[in-house]
């Protein structure tokens, strides 16, 4: 029950851009592809930056504005505005730093990484840190398009029958939108809150509704004895 990894649902292909990548070059980039981001790469292939579509407004917001600098006391959300107001390469309006990932970190570990940092992607750098793929909100949510019956499936062989050994007709397993009900009877508790746990933590899995039982309950025992 391994699960999928950064690599295996982020997407390889990235259109990344260099420091000198003109202003009016990252606006066509953007309006033209289906992604609101694109990295700014060294000459190695290091991410150095992001430039957003919310990087480039800033160049409509302040037309016919002001060509003074915000004075030192201002914020620094006013003052990177500014700068990128008058920006005119990725150099100027890229923002930093970059959040990135390792391709064979788990996706549940990229899903909190993304939340903790607030961000929509994770731009993914092998060993050496050059660029090799981009992990979305989106590419993320892809492990619930799995399934009812390749849940089942897992959930019967790897969890029932692979992990607690139970034969095929003790543990009945339904599942309907991704949300699992497990049926029957298992001989301990602990088995039962195996059984749980791990189908809950199968990628895919909306939710676990459990009507196991089981005949003692032996982690009452084992509290007793500790």
């Amino acid at each position: 029950m391994r699960e999928p990894t950064v690599a295996s649902l982020m997407t390889g292909e990235v259109v990344s851009v260099r420091a000198g990548t003109s202003f009016k070059e990252l606006a066509a980039i953007l309006t033209a592809g289906a992604f609101s981001a694109v990295p700014v790469v060294d000459d190695e292939g290091h991410p150095v930056g992001v430039v957003s579509e919310s990087d480039l407004l800033p160049k409509e917001e302040y037309r016919g504005g002001t060509e003074v600098a915000p004075p030192l006391f201002a914020k620094p959300e006013t003052r990177k505005r500014w700068r990128q107001a008058h920006g005119t390469t990725a150099a100027d309006v890229m923002a930093g730093p970059v959040i990135t990932a390792g391709p064979d970190e788990p996706a549940s570990a990229a899903a909190h990484q993304l939340a903790a940092a607030g961000v929509r992607r994770l731009f993914v750098v092998d060993g050496e840190g050059r660029l090799v793929g981009v992990l979305s909100r989106r590419d993320l949510l892809r492990v619930f398009l799995r399934t009812d019956t390749e849940l089942r499936q897992e959930i019967t062989q790897e969890v029932m029958r692979r992990t607690l050994w139970l034969e095929p007709t003790a543990v009945e397993v339904q599942v309907a939108d991704g949300v699992v009900t497990l049926r029957g009877h298992i001989e301990r508790r602990s088995e039962v809150d195996i059984a749980v746990r791990l189908t809950r933590a199968l990628p895919g899995v909306v939710d676990v509704v459990s009507e196991l039982t089981h005949s003692w309950d032996d982690t009452e025992t084992s509290h007793r004895t500790g």
